[in-house]
């Protein structure tokens, strides 16, 4: 069946209030990660790199592509964020030893320990709303 012309069902006012909490709940976490991130003299986009190089399953690095595609961002915007991040002395760029069209991007020891700070302070936020994110159930 075309998903098109699959039927769906009428969304009752529980279904709203799931989805507003939730999205409540997320922007809030946001707004914290905002405001921690500014507190250490970072921008939030410049923490969320930190993280995700950091974070990059099976490596220490990460390369610009795998950066836009964790930051859901365009290659040419991370390649200047990672500049801007390069400038405070948070990463450094080296070239892929296997292929030189590739640079890899890896933490520096004042990158590291910002991103330390910072998740901590996550962590303990996000404990403090456990629960909070539940995904809603919405049965379609």
């Amino acid at each position: 069946m075309n998903m098109s012309m699959k039927k769906t069902r009428t969304l009752a006012k529980p279904d709203f209030e799931q989805l507003s909490e939730f999205r409540y709940q997320m922007r809030r976490f946001e707004r914290f990660s905002e405001q921690a991130a500014q507190g250490e003299g970072i921008t939030p986009l410049q923490y969320l790199l930190l993280l995700h190089i950091k974070g990059y399953p099976g490596r220490a690095w990460a390369t610009v592509g795998e950066l836009a595609e964790r930051l859901q961002s365009h290659h040419h915007g991370v390649v200047a964020l990672v500049t801007r991040c390069e400038t405070l002395g948070l990463v450094r760029r080296e070239p892929s030893p296997d292929d030189r069209r590739q640079v890899q991007v890896h933490l520096e020891a004042s990158g590291e320990q910002v991103l330390e700070r910072l998740a901590a302070l996550h962590r303990a936020e996000l404990k403090s709303l456990e629960g909070a994110f539940r995904v809603p159930r919405i049965e379609l």
